[in-house]
C-alpha cells in the first residue's frame, strides 16, 4: 500500500538474488517487515530504472549506470529551499546505503566478483536535529486529551503518558501485548528491534493512566474476533492486526495537537519518543540509561539528544543573555 500523497509503485518482478538479500534481512539479521519492506521499495526503484533507462537489470549494474541513476534521484527529489534540500540529500544516502548492501551481499554469495558501488562517494549530509517539544508543549497535550472524558479521552491519555515515559517506538507502543505490563504495572517488557528484550520502567503518571484505562479497555473489544483482539494492550475492533494501528495514533495526536493549539507540525508519536529522551537529558539523566530505554544498539545514535540540548543552550543564551544583541533588543 503506497503512502498518503505518494502513488502506488508498481510491483515488478525483481531479480531473484533481491528476494534472497531480502530473506537474508530477515532470517540473519532480524530485520522487522517494515525495514524489509523500506529495502524492497529502494532496490525497487533502482530496478525499474535500469530496466526502463538502460536496458539493464540490478543484478548486472555497471557503476556508471548506478551514478546516472543518483544523479537522476538527486534531480528528482531536489526542491528549492534548505530544507528540501536535505530530504533529498537523505532520500540519496538512504538509497546508496541500500545498494552498498545489497551488492556487498551479492559478493559474499559468490554471485557477483565486484562491487559497484566502492567508488561511490556519499552525498555530504549537514547535520539535521531531530524535532522536539518543550516540556510545556507535552504538558498541554495531555491535559487536552483528558478533558473530554470519555473512553477515547482516556485512552489517549494513556498512550501519551506511557510514550512519554518510555520513549518506545510507535510500533512497540501499539503493537504491547497484555504480557508487557510488569507486576504492579511498574514496568514493561519490550520486544524491539531484531528480538532485542528491554524492561522499561513506568512513570507514577503512566501508571496512574494505565490503571484508569484499563477500566475501559473492553470498550475498544468487539463481539467478534474476540480472541484476536484480547491479547492487546490496545486492542481496536477495526484493525486486522486486532491492536491499534500506528497511522490511527499519528491521527489522533494530529487532531489532539490541533485542540492544544500546538504546532501539528511537531506533534507524531516519533517526536514524542525525541522529547523523552531530550527531556531526560536535560534533566541530568547518563547517556547510557537513555540508550538502555530507547532499545538502540550503538550509543552515537542516543548521542544525537545531547546536541538538540547544545542547540538549545545556545538558542537561551542568544535571546536572554544580557549583552546579546537580540536579548538587547527586546
Amino acid at each position: 500500500m503506497a503512502r498518503p500523497g505518494r502513488p502506488a509503485m508498481p510491483k515488478p518482478n525483481l531479480h531473484p538474488s533481491v528476494d534472497a538479500f531480502l530473506d537474508m534481512l530477515t532470517t540473519e539479521r532480524g530485520a522487522a517487515l517494515n525495514t524489509r519492506q523500506a529495502y524492497w521499495r529502494d532496490l525497487a526503484d533502482v530496478s525499474l530504472y535500469l530496466r526502463n533507462s538502460k536496458n539493464s537489470d540490478i543484478d548486472r549494474a555497471t557503476t556508471d549506470q548506478l551514478k546516472a541513476y543518483l544523479k537522476d534521484l538527486s534531480e528528482k527529489t531536489h526542491i528549492k529551499g534548505a530544507n528540501k534540500s536535505k530530504i533529498a540529500v537523505r532520500t540519496v544516502a538512504r538509497r546508496l546505503s541500500a545498494l552498498r548492501q545489497f551488492y556487498r551481499f551479492m559478493v559474499s554469495e559468490g554471485t557477483r566478483s565486484d562491487d559497484p558501488t566502492s567508488t561511490i562517494e556519499s552525498p555530504k549530509q549537514g547535520r539535521t536535529l531531530p524535532k522536539t517539544l518543550s516540556e510545556a508543549e507535552v504538558t498541554q497535550l495531555i491535559t487536552t486529551a483528558a478533558e473530554p472524558g470519555t473512553p477515547e479521552s482516556v485512552r489517549l491519555v494513556c498512550l501519551l503518558e506511557m510514550l512519554y515515559a518510555t520513549g518506545l517506538r510507535v510500533s512497540e507502543l501499539v503493537g504491547l501485548p497484555m504480557s508487557a505490563i510488569g507486576e504492579d504495572s511498574e514496568f514493561l517488557t519490550v520486544a524491539g528491534k531484531a528480538g532485542r528484550e528491554r524492561m522499561v520502567p513506568l512513570s507514577d503518571p503512566a501508571q496512574e493512566a494505565l490503571k484508569n484505562y484499563m477500566d475501559t479497555r473492553k470498550r475498544f473489544i468487539g463481539s467478534e474476533g474476540q480472541a484476536n483482539q484480547e491479547q492487546w494492550l490496545f486492542p481496536s475492533r477495526t484493525s486486522d492486526s486486532g491492536h491499534l494501528t500506528r497511522q490511527r495514533f499519528a491521527q489522533l495526536l494530529k487532531d489532539l495537537a490541533r485542540n492544544a493549539e500546538v504546532d501539528e507540525d511537531r506533534v507524531s508519536p516519533h517526536i514524542l519518543r525525541h522529547a523523552f529522551a531530550t527531556h531526560l537529558l536535560s534533566r541530568g539523566a547518563d547517556l547510557r540509561s537513555v540508550q538502555k530505554m530507547l532499545g538502540h544498539a550503538d550509543i552515537a545514535t542516543t548521542q544525537i539528544y545531547t546536541h538538540i540540548i547544545g542547540e538549545n543552550l545556545k538558542k537561551t543564551v542568544k535571546d536572554k543573555h544580557p549583552l546579546s544583541k537580540k536579548a538587547g533588543a527586546k
